[in-house]
């Protein structure tokens, strides 16, 4: 990673001097500065970003390894910085994902609901692809995914990824994005980019209090958040506590039982970060825990009069109908301790880290509908629990790191040289759940269904323990060729325990054409390893089908019912990628940057569609013995080509008696299917195994468009700022197809407001909205939804205009 040194605040202040990011200032970037200047995200590889890189103290920036660098030095990939200071001070955005969904172009994170366990976990991705094609580094360290896999909604489908908001943005320097790929310096998951969190460890000590609700007056939500950085043995130790209450919100329409909008969620969490000299090296470390009580609505099911008793209801128990709640008891643990030295001339890093992701579900307003009907059928009410621990699943991450690097004058203008090894082992578990959440009490096809209503239990056919190990090797130098010229190459081979070898390769490099343009410009390939959590997740659940319910099994790869389907093993995802683009700076008040870039995704890991005794008849008789209707799976099966444009523009200014800070970021982005590959017990089921409307989940998941328009203006006391998202269409598909027409989400744009009063240097006060023109998706048919409601959770959410207060100390 690159060392970075310091400048004072006024060259910080000359560089920036205000942020058109209304969430963001560049305390994130100065340590140990009492009023640091707003500022907005620079690109690497911009005069701006250089001068940044050559003055800030203790920086790791993403994509490099590079020792000890200059202003003369331009990275020659897109790099974002995105201070989170005043994110954490005055943003209307309470959690990590949604101040980057709102700030970053690349990035989408959609809020789901009505999509089960996914409702629970917001995951990162960045240019369209999915969430586990983006990697993320805590500190410049591999962070652990959830053990989540989605399933339903129209984000991420299929996919694992990691849990934005399991970090407080309190604890947050600063986050760079990395807008390039990177498996051949990082390995697996690094496709579409990389994003590196940043943690804080200056000292003095700061608080956050927050509140707000939609204007509907429901989604009640309220924070404390407060960081302080201590001096211990010669170091800094920042230490970060935070609770997050965010309540329930519910936007069905009046007589529709069902509960639609934002899922309940109680996190506290906890994160140390620091830095101590010991002998001749630096100890560091950085720990933290979060526990998350969450909450979400399952579809209705009806009551007296209707197919649902006694299948899915018992009138004993809810006469009236019920709406099933999946709580989910989320449990997240990371942490890092290492060792930087110098072994000769080599600078040294060791390092071991550890993750954990646990989640256990249980069902509450609930019933067992076959329990219920055998209690009927002896003589009692027909009745059941109404509440059942359905199991749950836990990933382990331990990744071992051992890095040199050294810098070598004599060779060009400069050559960096960093090579290591990386050793990292996982395990992914499933535990079944009680008896009652699963069981067929009253036997197959008579009377209730099987199952907790909402989400049947994981069964003890369905529990795991696995493990695998990986070993990694690499080799990274950068060299100055000349003033102008500058030159990137990285080869990583990496051998998994499970599936074999991968080796990748990356080659980048910048020119600067005069003081004011560079280009630059990459290649490399890549890869993404199967999950463990793709590979061995097996569950029954229940889905509803144009409002009807149908049970439907995920086969694990490797089980009874995938070697029934002809299902092959899972193996790597392979990518190439490319990058084009340039920067101008005519001055420090400007600055633009435009990107180009294309990925081709070969043999992409998809979430098959559902095959049944109708569409595949020779796999009939399995699902038949099963008791279940339809089976998914997971497979190698698509290859995809991205393009898109990445631009960002930044410019400030004296405006009347205050200055004005604008910044407009823009990313266009289109994937296509460009081949789909069907094993060969599946040849001629084509059309089945990707469906269009999966096809359309994706290519169109996220928008092909989003921009950001931010004017911040200060003058004295008062700030104002005024943020505009814009959301290109979505194209989703249906469950009937044609000649039912697909799914269309027009454009749609939000805006952010808000006013931040400065009663001293350290006391501020926020007010303001969000969506404050209550902008919603385009209307649809609800009965050929993902969710079951008028429109799926797309572009910026469905829950509407909300307001929201912060206030915020520093001591």
């Amino acid at each position: 990673m690159l060392t970075l040194k310091r400048i004072p605040q006024s060259v910080l202040l000359a560089l920036y001097g205000g942020a058109a990011f209304a969430s963001l200032i560049p305390a994130a970037f100065a340590q140990s500065t009492a009023q640091a200047p707003a500022t907005t995200p620079v690109a690497a590889g911009t005069p701006a970003a250089a001068a940044v890189q050559d003055s800030i103290q203790s920086v790791n920036v993403v994509g490099s390894r590079r020792v000890g660098s200059s202003s003369s030095t331009d990275t020659p990939v897109p790099i974002d910085f995105i201070p989170m200071t005043k994110a954490s001070e005055q943003g209307g955005q309470f959690d990590l994902a949604q101040v980057l969904n709102n700030v970053s172009p690349s990035f989408n994170s959609t809020r789901q609901t009505g999509a089960d366990g996914a409702d629970l976990v917001d995951s990162a991705a960045l240019r369209g692809l999915g969430s586990d094609q983006t990697l993320v580094l805590v500190n410049g360290k591999r962070r652990h995914t959830t053990a989540l896999v989605n399933l339903f909604g129209a984000r991420n489908r299929g996919n694992t990824g990691t849990d934005m908001n399991a970090i407080p943005v309190m604890a947050i320097r600063n986050v760079q994005v990395l807008r390039d790929g990177a498996a051949a310096q990082y390995g697996s998951d690094a496709i579409a980019g990389v994003l590196n969190i940043e943690l804080k460890k200056n000292l003095g000590c700061e608080m956050a209090l927050g509140f707000g609700q939609y204007t509907e007056g429901d989604g009640d939500n309220y924070l404390a958040s407060a960081y302080c950085g201590v001096a211990v043995g010669g170091g800094v130790l920042g230490i970060t506590g935070e609770y997050y209450d965010r309540g329930r919100s519910n936007r069905a329409e009046e007589g529709n039982p069902r509960i639609i909008g934002d899922t309940k969620s109680q996190n506290s969490t906890v994160y140390l970060n620091g830095e101590f000299p010991t002998g001749p090296g630096k100890l560091y470390v950085t720990a933290g825990a979060q526990n998350r009580d969450a909450s979400s609505a399952a579809w209705a099911r009806e009551g007296v009069g209707s197919e649902d008793i006694p299948s899915r209801n018992s009138a004993a128990m809810y006469p009236n109908g019920f709406v099933p709640f999946i709580n989910g008891d989320i449990n997240d643990h990371y942490g890092t301790l290492g060792y930087r030295f110098r072994l000769g001339e080599w600078n040294t890093d060791v390092s071991q880290t550890f993750g954990q992701n646990r989640m256990r579900y249980t069902i509450a307003n609930t019933l067992n509908a076959s329990i219920a009907n055998l209690d009927r059928q002896r003589g009692g009410r027909g009745v059941s629990a109404s509440m059942f621990g359905a199991g749950g699943f836990s990933f382990r991450q331990a990744t071992t790191n051992l890095d040199f690097s050294r810098f070598y004058e004599g060779i060009g203008n400069g050559m960096n040289v960093a090579f290591g090894f990386e050793h990292r082992r996982e395990n992914y578990q499933i535990n079944a759940g009680e008896p009652g959440s699963w069981i067929d009490a009253d036997g197959v096809g008579v009377g209730g269904n099987a199952g907790s209503q909402g989400f049947p239990g994981f069964q003890p056919g369905d529990e795991t323990d696995s493990d695998r190990h990986s070993n990694a090797a690499y080799l990274d130098i950068e060299t100055d060729l000349s003033e102008r010229l500058k030159l990137q190459a990285a080869l990583r081979h990496e051998r998994y325990s499970d599936f074999g070898a991968t080796t990748t390769g990356k080659l980048a490099a910048s020119y600067r054409i005069n003081p004011a343009v560079l280009l630059r410009g990459s290649a490399s390939t890549g890869f993404r390893a199967p999950s463990l959590q793709q590979v061995y997740f097996s569950s029954t659940f229940t889905d509803f089908v144009s409002g009807q319910p149908l049970d439907v099994v995920l086969a694990p790869n490797g089980g009874r019912v995938a070697n029934a389907a002809g299902i092959p093993q899972l193996k790597e995802e392979e990518s190439k990628s490319y990058t084009l683009g340039l920067t101008w700076s005519p001055g420090a008040a400007t600055s633009l940057t435009a990107d180009l870039y294309r990925i081709n995704i070969d043999d992409r890991i998809v979430l098959s569609g559902r095959f049944d005794a109708d569409n595949y008849p020779a796999l009939g008789a399995t699902l038949q013995q099963l008791g279940v209707g339809q089976a998914q799976f997971f497979v190698n099966s698509v290859d995809t080509k991205t393009q898109g444009l990445d631009v960002t523009l930044s410019h400030r200014m004296d405006l009347g008696a205050g200055k004005l800070n604008a910044f407009l970021a823009l990313n266009f982005s289109k994937t296509e299917v460009t081949g789909v590959h069907a094993p060969s017990a599946l040849v001629g089921f084509e059309d089945v195994l990707l469906s269009e409307r999966e096809r359309l989940f994706i290519e169109e998941g996220a928008p092909r468009r989003k921009a950001t328009l931010g004017f911040d203006h200060t003058v004295g006391k008062l700030e104002t700022a005024l943020r505009i998202v814009h959301f290109g269409p979505q194209t989703l598909g249906t469950f009937s197809g044609p000649p039912v027409p697909n799914q269309y989400y027009k454009p749609k744009t939000s805006a952010d407001l808000s006013f931040t009063w400065a009663f001293t240097d350290k006391t501020k006060f926020t007010v303001g909205g969000t969506n404050i023109f209550d902008v919603k998706p385009s209307e649809q048919d609800p009965n050929e939804t993902d969710n079951g409601f008028k429109y799926e959770s797309v572009q910026f959410g469905l829950n509407g205009a909300a307001w929201f207060a912060r206030l915020s100390h520093k001591f």
